[in-house]
């Protein structure tokens, strides 16, 4: 591996994604990756991206509709509920 690869690599779990431009900043410094490398980094972002999308069922959505029914608005479950009902109607 290149070294250009490692410090993409400690930089992608610190921030926990890259950018296009964080990757080509970096190569300008420490020297091209191989197309095998970029491969690898590619694959590594997407999945992190797709794992950190939650997806919202219905049956989630209609007990989060339940809390916020009967919780007090100021609790940790009222807010926790409200996040579920908010990422299910954006469709995530």
């Amino acid at each position: 591996m290149t070294e250009t690869y490692d410090k993409l690599k400690v930089m992608l779990n610190e921030k926990g994604t890259l950018t296009d431009e964080d990757i080509d900043k970096l190569s300008k410094e420490s020297g091209d990756l191989t197309p095998e490398e970029r491969m690898a980094l590619s694959a590594e972002i997407h999945e992190r991206k797709r794992a950190s999308e939650q997806t919202v069922t219905m049956e989630q959505f209609l007990e989060a509709n339940r809390v916020l029914d009967s919780a007090d608005p100021n609790s940790d479950e009222y807010k926790k509920a409200q996040e579920i009902v908010d990422a299910f109607l954006k469709g995530t």
